[in-house]
């Protein structure tokens, strides 16, 4: 396998380790300076040039695109996509995660544990807000930041008040957050390759640091995962849109808080504490996925007009729950399950006699329009989710207004 590195330092860790770990399995690796790069565009020709030369071919990118460059970053990387070279995380999932309020807009859709948080612009709007996640402390984020840059603790509403309305006068937008006390100074950081989380640490924050990032002097010990963080992890990851990512996590009463998602996770703290040879975790489904490529069938199933592929979910309620794939009216509809979603788990090809359950989620092919039927009339008025909803029952009081 040939892979390009997109980094902007040689010399960074995780640049190193990433370069080390595929040379020792025998590949060919070379880190290429993401500003380098020149984007050309023709008709039917999507192509790209580097330090003035014309590139050579590579089979696969592994992208550690920078905050200050996500622009430029990202659009390199989707004309490797469109140059057919696997991306180990898509421009699409990149600029997701990027955007602090757009990743937790993502993740309350699917029904995600985060941390309660508002989005304001009016100076008026700043106190109700902080008194609807819960009132002081609270924390205060600059949408986009890394290594816990931008984030700030305000132990009273006067502070937060203040902190606010300075950043807004810098042109600055700032997410207000519900401070989870019990998590005070500790968080998780999962580190998720393809379906697995190949390592977790929990970081401590020392003295009166709140932040527990490891640029900020936290410290890193290794940790055995509960399943509820692993499947959270994992969801996260895939929702998000990405196949590398380290998913960082508030241990909360409720469970996993989710912060952030991050599309180019630092490896020298997390290998430090676990020992793992996480590099090599990420190179090993790299090259799989060169040998092996996935398939979208949701673009390549599409053979006859009126044909296509869609994700069905099972809701609370349905109709379909407790039965049988055999027993439904799907095949009736010329609908055929390809996997069926249950949690972190994936089951391809699931047989006739699977009783579905609450929350499943099936990646279903056929007819567009027998799909988009089963879905009720209220749940089309109100949104058009990516995950459509099966057929549910009317629950007692629902009137479908969506108040």
């Amino acid at each position: 396998m040939k892979l390009a590195i997109l980094s902007r330092s040689l010399r960074a860790y995780s640049t190193r380790r990433f370069k080390e770990a595929a040379l020792n399995r025998g590949h060919e690796a070379k880190v290429l300076d993401t500003l380098k790069f020149a984007i050309d565009l023709e008709r039917g020709t999507p192509d790209l040039y580097f330090r003035q030369k014309h590139l050579s071919h590579y089979d696969a990118v592994l992208p550690r695109i920078g905050a200050s460059i996500t622009y430029f970053g990202t659009a390199v990387v989707r004309q490797f996509q469109e140059m057919d070279v696997f991306c180990a995380n898509t421009a699409h999932g990149i600029l997701n995660s990027r955007d602090k309020l757009r990743s937790l807009q993502i993740l309350s859709r699917h029904n995600i544990g985060i941390p309660r948080t508002t989005f304001v612009r009016d100076k008026n709007d700043v106190l109700p807000a902080i008194e609807r996640v819960g009132g002081a402390p609270v924390v205060i984020k600059l949408i986009e930041g890394t290594q816990g840059i931008g984030v700030l603790l305000a132990e009273t509403v006067k502070q937060a008040e203040s902190i606010v309305e300075l950043l807004q006068s810098q042109k600055q937008n700032v997410l207000i957050q519900k401070f989870v006390a019990e998590s005070r100074g500790k968080d998780i950081r999962a580190f998720v390759v393809g379906d697995q989380v190949v390592a977790a640490m929990r970081r401590v924050a020392q003295g009166q640091e709140f932040r527990s990032n490891v640029h900020r002097g936290g410290i890193a010990e290794p940790v055995d995962l509960d399943e509820s963080y692993i499947e959270t992890a994992i969801r996260c990851t895939q929702i998000m849109g990405l196949r590398v990512a380290g998913v960082d996590m508030l241990e909360s009463k409720e469970g996993p808080q989710v912060m952030e998602v991050n599309s180019s996770p630092g490896l020298e703290g997390i290998e430090t504490a676990t020992g793992l040879d996480v590099a090599g975790a990420v190179i090993d489904y790299i090259a799989a996925q060169v040998d092996f490529p996935e398939i979208d069938v949701r673009q390549r199933l599409t053979v006859s007009r009126g044909y296509g592929v869609s994700e069905l979910y099972v809701p609370e309620g349905s109709k379909f729950v407790g039965t049988a794939i055999r027993d439904t009216d799907l095949w009736e509809k010329d609908i055929n399950v390809l996997t069926l979603y249950r949690g972190a788990k994936i089951i391809p090809n699931p047989h006739s006699t699977r009783v579905l359950e609450a929350n499943d989620k099936i990646l279903c092919y056929g007819k567009l329009e027998a799909m988009r039927d089963m879905i009720p009339a209220k749940t089309r008025r109100r949104r058009i989710p990516k995950i459509q909803e099966l057929d549910t029952q009317e629950l007692p009081g629902d009137t479908g207004t969506g108040d």
